[in-house]
């Protein structure tokens, strides 16, 4: 069974319509309420991974089943630099870009990251006063702890990130058997 595809703005924080979509599939599927609370924390996991590496506003998200196993994917598109792409492909089980599986997959990957720029830190010599001022700049502290990757690797069987220019695909499965 594969969900609805939903469609996440980030600027108007509709998370909350793929926690309602994995609500109903833990429903369809009949899932008992700790298995059902896991996908949805999983869910919650991803969402706030993939937001705060990428910072991007619009991710698709959906759920595939079979009998007891869930694939939960989601997808975007960001500006890549070396410091998020090392970052994403952090938080994968395999700690590798999925999609660098066959000989011009890797070749392209290598490509790609020589290519990847060095992030902009133009701002971080400037005093934070300076910067409070600034539109956009985050208040709180900047750096990812990497609270939601630990909560995945645990709850997750498999977390796989695939980076294919600047599209991010993020798989997580969880059996439930």
């Amino acid at each position: 069974m594969k969900s609805n595809t939903i469609l996440i703005n980030s600027a108007l924080r509709d998370f909350e319509d793929a926690v309602k979509e994995t609500k109903k599939v833990a429903q369809y599927e009949n899932l008992g309420k700790k298995e059902a609370m896991q996908l949805e924390l999983i869910t919650e996991e991803m969402m706030s991974l993939i937001l705060s590496l990428t910072g991007e506003t619009i991710v698709s998200f959906w759920i595939e089943s079979e009998g007891k196993k869930f694939t939960l994917h989601l997808s975007t598109k960001t500006v890549m630099d070396r410091e998020k792409r090392s970052l994403l492909i952090s938080a994968s089980s395999s700690r590798k870009n999925e999609a660098a599986k066959t000989f011009l997959g890797r070749l392209r990957d290598m490509f790609e990251e020589a290519m990847a720029s060095e992030a902009d830190d133009s701002f971080d010599n400037l005093p934070e006063d300076l910067l409070q001022d600034l539109a956009n700049h985050p208040i709180e502290d900047p750096d990812w702890d990497g609270y939601e990757r630990s909560v995945l690797r645990r709850t997750a069987d498999d977390v796989k990130i695939s980076i294919r220019g600047g599209v991010v695909d993020m798989t997580v499965t969880k059996n439930f058997q």
